[in-house]
């Protein structure tokens, strides 16, 4: 069972020492599937962004200005280092989640949630919403890759219901879409829920 006590990580530390098991070196597939729609679009933040694969892959998408927040700053140097590798223009910024800088309030379009929801203690969700929500602009949106039951004894990653996510969210977004992604990372399968929703 997961506990809703633990510790958070010392996230700085995990990446220093490459201590980073969920991280599969590329973007969510369900994320790259999507992108080929075209339906993101506008200035988008991944929060919890780690070494940047979400970030990267919107920043290749025409239409798309990427950002990405994380509490390690080894992780985001990273990212900027692929970033410049690849070519591409992408905002990152080290920080916490939870205090947004106050010039980032209100201003994306898009907020693209993967595995950062299922990485903070479960008493901490009400408080990711309110962030979540505070991070859009009106009429912005979530599109969010959900761990429904990760295969861990403890976590994080912590797993989440759907009458959770919906309790959750609900009050402070219409849902859009729900379902099980269609493509995910090999071990991932039926694992995860897809959410997009749009901020009330």
């Amino acid at each position: 069972m997961s506990d809703p006590d633990s510790p958070t990580p010392d996230w700085q530390s995990r990446y220093e020492q490459h201590d980073t098991p969920w991280d599969q070196g590329a973007p969510a597939p369900e994320l790259v599937r999507y992108l080929g729609t075209g339906s993101i679009s506008g200035r988008v933040l991944v929060p919890g962004c780690g070494r940047g694969h979400e970030v990267l892959a919107l920043a290749a998408r025409p239409g798309c200005a990427a950002g990405g927040l994380d509490l390690s700053s080894t992780a985001l140097a990273e990212a900027s280092k692929n970033a410049r590798t690849r070519g591409l223009v992408a905002e990152f910024v080290t920080g916490d989640f939870f205090r947004l800088p106050p010039a980032m309030a209100g201003t994306f379009d898009w907020l693209v949630e993967h595995t950062c929801f299922c990485a903070i203690a479960p008493k901490l969700r009400p408080d990711y919403v309110r962030a979540a929500a505070g991070a859009l602009r009106e009429g912005g949106r979530i599109f969010g890759i959900f761990y429904l039951t990760p295969d861990v004894e403890s976590g994080p990653p912590f797993a989440v219901s759907r009458e959770e996510l919906a309790a959750l969210f609900d009050p402070h977004f219409v849902l859009v879409e729900e379902r099980n992604p269609r493509e995910s990372f090999p071990g991932r399968e039926n694992r995860e829920w897809i959410r997009i929703m749009q901020k009330r």
